[in-house]
C-alpha cells in the first residue's frame, strides 16, 4: 500500500521516466505523483548558458511532458525559484512527501537545503536519492579518508567498487493532477534569440536510440583506436543525454559491461575499458566540485591564483569567432558555433590554444563553453578548462603546451574535419594545415594570418607560469 495519498517530485537533470531514482521511490511511496519541472526565470543573458542548450532542454520538456501522459500522469511547469514554487505546490496539492534526486554543484545543494527546510516547515518528508553518478564524492576517498586530487588513484578505486543496478521504468503515477501549469517554454521564455544551430534529437526516445547505436554499431569497439579523430564519429555523443538525465548512468554502464562480457577482440575491450574511465573521468570532476566548490571563482592550483592573465579582448574575439588563422582552432570553434558540440580532443587543443597561447584567461573561455555547449555540464567543463590551463586538479603540467600544428598533424592529417568546418579552405592541401604559411600569405582569400607565433607564446607561458611555480 502507498504510504502517501499525494507525493511530489521535483524534476532536475533527470528528464526521464526509465531508471528514475527518485521517480521510482516515489510511484511507489505515492498514490499520486506530481510531477514537477521549475524553470528558472532569469532572461536575456546568463553566465552559464544560452539558446542552444536552452532550446535543447525545451525539447526535452515537451518530450518528458508527452512521456508523462502515456502514464496518464501530466507534468506541472512553474516558474521562479524550486523552493518557493515547491512550497506553493505543497499547498496547492496537500503533498505529505517530496522526492528528487541529489546535485553536486553549490547552487543544486543550496537549493535543496532550501527544499528541505519548506518540507521541514510544513512537516513534509523529504526524500533526496543519488542517481546522476554511480559514486558519489563521498563513496570514493583516499586510504586516510579524505578526497583524491589525482585521477588515477580516484579511478582505480572507483572502478573497483560495485555499481548499483539499473532499475526499471514507473508503471503508473497515479491520477493527473488538475493544478494549473506554465506553458511549455521555448526561447522566448529567457528572451534569447533563435539559434541556427543544429542540435541533436532531444527527449528520452532519442537518446535511448543515441546509447543503443553507440553500443551496437561498434563505435564502443572501436573507442580507444578512434576517439581522438575528430572527423566523423568516433565518441560516444551522449553528453547532452547524461546532462540532462535522459539516460540513465547505470543502464549505461550496465550495458558497456554487458558488451564486454560479449566482446571476442583484445582491441573491443580495451575500447570498453576506455570509455568506461571516461565515465570516471565525470565523477572525478564532479567530486572535485563537491569538496573544492571554490574552483568555480579561483584556480584550484594555490600556486597560480595570483598570476595575470594578459590576454587582449581582441584576441579573445578571433578565437570566439573562429577567426585566429590556425585552421584546427577555427574548425572547432565553428564546430561549435554550428552543432553546439566540439569534439573532445578538439577541446583540449582550442582551450590550450586560449589560454597558453593568447594568454586569456580560463573562465572567459570555460563561461563561452558554457553558453554555447548542448552537452555544456558545469563539472566536467570547469576540469576541462582548468586541466588546459595547467591550474586544476589533475592537470596537465603547465609546461605541456599543445601545438595546434603538430595537433594537426595527428589527428586531421587528411584536413577532413578542418575541410568540414572551414570551408574557404576546402581547396587547400592538407598539409599546409600543418605548419604556419612559410611565404607569409594566407592560406586562402579571406581566411587570415595566425594572429600569434606558437613557438613565442609557447616560451612567453613558460616564463610566466615558472615564475609563479617558484613563489
Amino acid at each position: 500500500m502507498p504510504k502517501h495519498d499525494t507525493v511530489i517530485h521535483w524534476f532536475r537533470r533527470d528528464l526521464r521516466l526509465t531508471d528514475n531514482t527518485a521517480l521510482n521511490m516515489a510511484a511507489i511511496d505515492g498514490a499520486q505523483v506530481v510531477p514537477v519541472y521549475v524553470l528558472s526565470d532569469w532572461q536575456k543573458t546568463h553566465h552559464w548558458t544560452g539558446s542552444i542548450r536552452q532550446q535543447f532542454l525545451c525539447g526535452c520538456l515537451e518530450s518528458l511532458a508527452k512521456n508523462v501522459e502515456t502514464l496518464g500522469s501530466k507534468l506541472i511547469l512553474r516558474t521562479g525559484r524550486a523552493d518557493l514554487e515547491i512550497e506553493k505546490l505543497i499547498k496547492e496539492t496537500k503533498a505529505s512527501a517530496v522526492y528528487f534526486n541529489r546535485d553536486y554543484d553549490p547552487y543544486g545543494r543550496e537549493m535543496e537545503k532550501k527544499v528541505q527546510a519548506v518540507c521541514a516547515r510544513y512537516a513534509v518528508s523529504c526524500h533526496s536519492f543519488k542517481d546522476r553518478v554511480l559514486h558519489e564524492a563521498g563513496e570514493v576517498l583516499t586510504g586516510s579518508g579524505g578526497p583524491y586530487r589525482v585521477y588515477t588513484p580516484y579511478s582505480r578505486n572507483w572502478l573497483a567498487l560495485d555499481k548499483t543496478a539499473p532499475l526499471g521504468k514507473a508503471k503508473t503515477l497515479g491520477a493527473a493532477s488538475t493544478i494549473p501549469s506554465d506553458p511549455l517554454p521555448t526561447l522566448d521564455h529567457w528572451q534569447l534569440p533563435a539559434t541556427a544551430a543544429t542540435l541533436p534529437a532531444p527527449g528520452e526516445r532519442a537518446a535511448r536510440e543515441r546509447m543503443k547505436s553507440f553500443i551496437e554499431n561498434r563505435t564502443l569497439m572501436s573507442y580507444a583506436q578512434k576517439r581522438n579523430t575528430p572527423a566523423g564519429v568516433s565518441t560516444s555523443r551522449l553528453g547532452q543525454d547524461l546532462r540532462f538525465g535522459l539516460i540513465s548512468i547505470r543502464e549505461l554502464h550496465a550495458q558497456c559491461m554487458a558488451a564486454a562480457a560479449l566482446a571476442t577482440t583484445a582491441d573491443a575491450r580495451t575500447s570498453i575499458e576506455t570509455y568506461i574511465k571516461e565515465l570516471a573521468w565525470r565523477e572525478f570532476y564532479l567530486a572535485i566540485l563537491w569538496f573544492y566548490p571554490s574552483v568555480f571563482e579561483e584556480e584550484f592550483s594555490t600556486d597560480f591564483r595570483s598570476m595575470p592573465w594578459p590576454g587582449s579582448d581582441e584576441d579573445f574575439t578571433a578565437w570566439s569567432q573562429g577567426r585566429t588563422g590556425f585552421p584546427i582552432v577555427d574548425a572547432g570553434m565553428r564546430e561549435l558555433l554550428n552543432t553546439g558540440f566540439m569534439h573532445n580532443r578538439v577541446r583540449m587543443i582550442v582551450s590550450m590554444f586560449l589560454t597558453k597561447d593568447l594568454h586569456c584567461h580560463w573562465k572567459l573561455g570555460e563561461s563561452f563553453f558554457m553558453q554555447h555547449l548542448v552537452d555544456g555540464e558545469n563539472a566536467s567543463n570547469n576540469g576541462g578548462w582548468q586541466w588546459s590551463a595547467g591550474t586544476g586538479a589533475d592537470a596537465a603540467p603547465y609546461f605541456r603546451i599543445q601545438n595546434p600544428w603538430t595537433q594537426t598533424k595527428n589527428y586531421d592529417p587528411d584536413g577532413a574535419y578542418i575541410r568540414q568546418w572551414v570551408p574557404e579552405l576546402k581547396g587547400v592541401s592538407p598539409e599546409r594545415f600543418q605548419a604556419p604559411p612559410k611565404d607569409g600569405r594566407a592560406l586562402a582569400p579571406g581566411y587570415p594570418l595566425p594572429i600569434v607565433d606558437h613557438g613565442t607564446e609557447r616560451e612567453r607561458t613558460l616564463a610566466m607560469f615558472a615564475k609563479y611555480r617558484q613563489k
